[in-house]
């Protein structure tokens, strides 16, 4: 089994043995939050694991450099809280996802229901009282906090193994610093949704680059780099490095989740065709979209982002109207500058070679992913 397949695996039964440790205390309390633990385990189940990833091979890169006297049992000790910090980002993920899909709105997550609409249907099965969709909110926000929660506390106990208090108190500041900024990101993105229309076109773009820039490409890659080298000691210079490559990185990251978000197939994303044009999406993409439509045009397309029911008559629409603007090549470029400037800063950094290698491998697959 190779060290990624490895990494993987274990992070997947750290996972599952803390959902089933909070299923016997849950059940303890009553029979009924076992659903709660059911769904965070199913979403928990689930994808591509990159901030697990980004966060260990940082680690791995960054050790050798950092830490090149620790021995065999240090090493060990390390080696297995990594795994619990891994772990804790892929659970704050999966919460990011259960608050995101409703603040979007958004029935589907992985080709199946998110969890509001789980809990809406649960609610509709059982005949009970009351709003089955204020029920769907409820119970997605009460799991997304929880999911929060219990990020803190694998990220905590895997912090018991630090080598030293230093390296402790770093890794805390950075998973802080990431869990303010993504919600700093998820206000602002809520925040152009509503507000666009009332703002000036010509700082469109710069606005949803902020949104990108704080929402996805900071805590999806730079953050799980900067915690992993924290955990090994890095200093500041290396991290710093870390962040070059890692920014471009995120913002090639979005940026590539936007063009799917629109002209994605749904059965390799698991979502629907041009979700986020029924979400209202305030993307890279259309800002670049609505800088090149006249007045007219433009205000057509606002009226159907905030429509939030289109048909897809008027999802082709907007789809041939992205095209038409160059919006979709403008985008592809930015991708492909962004995707260069962060492997270049890659190669700048000094780190063990073999990390280095998986890190540009990782990159290649968030730059040319299709789902």
């Amino acid at each position: 089994m190779s060290e990624t397949a490895n990494l993987l695996q274990l992070v997947q039964e750290q996972l599952e043995d803390f959902c089933e440790e909070r299923r016997n205390e849950f059940s303890a309390i009553s029979p009924d939050l076992t659903t709660v633990v059911d769904y965070t385990q199913s979403l928990l189940a689930g994808g591509k694991r990159f901030r697990a990833l980004f966060c260990y091979w940082a680690w791995a890169g960054t050790l050798s450099v950092a830490e090149p006297q620790q021995n065999p049992e240090q090493l060990a000790k390390s080696s297995a809280s990594m795994v619990g910090i891994a772990a804790a980002l892929e659970m704050f993920h999966a919460a990011a996802l259960v608050h995101d899909d409703l603040l979007d709105q958004s029935d589907t997550r992985r080709g199946a229901p998110s969890v509001h609409k789980r809990f809406e249907a649960l609610h509709q099965k059982s005949g009970w009282g009351g709003s089955p969709e204020r029920f769907g909110v409820a119970g997605s926000v009460l799991v997304g906090d929880l999911m929060l929660g219990w990020s803190s506390e694998l990220f905590g106990h895997a912090l018991l193994q630090s080598p030293n208090l230093i390296i402790e108190s770093a890794c805390r500041d950075e998973f802080s610093r990431m869990r303010v900024e993504v919600m700093a990101g998820q206000y602002l993105d809520v925040l152009e949704e509503n507000a666009a229309m009332t703002r000036p076109v010509s700082e469109a773009v710069g606005r949803a680059n902020r949104v990108m820039l704080y929402k996805t490409a900071k805590y999806s890659i730079e953050a799980p780099l900067l915690i992993g080298a924290a955990f090994a000691g890095a200093e500041p210079g290396l991290l710093r490095a870390l962040s070059a490559f890692g920014i471009p990185l995120g913002m090639a990251f979005q940026l590539r989740d936007d063009i799917l978000g629109v002209f994605g197939d749904p059965s390799v994303t698991g979502k629907p065709a041009g979700d986020d044009l029924r979400e209202g999406k305030r993307t890279v993409l259309i800002a670049l979209t609505r800088e090149a439509l006249p007045t007219s045009v433009g205000k057509v397309v606002d009226e159907l982002l905030t429509a939030k029911e289109l048909d897809a008559e008027q999802i082709g629409f907007l789809q041939r109207t992205i095209v038409s603007t160059q919006a979709l090549a403008k985008t592809e470029r930015m991708i492909d500058e962004l995707a260069n400037e962060s492997l270049a800063a890659l190669d700048l950094i000094d780190m063990n070679p073999s990390a280095k290698q998986q890190l540009r491998e990782l990159a290649l697959k968030v730059i040319n992913r299709d789902s």
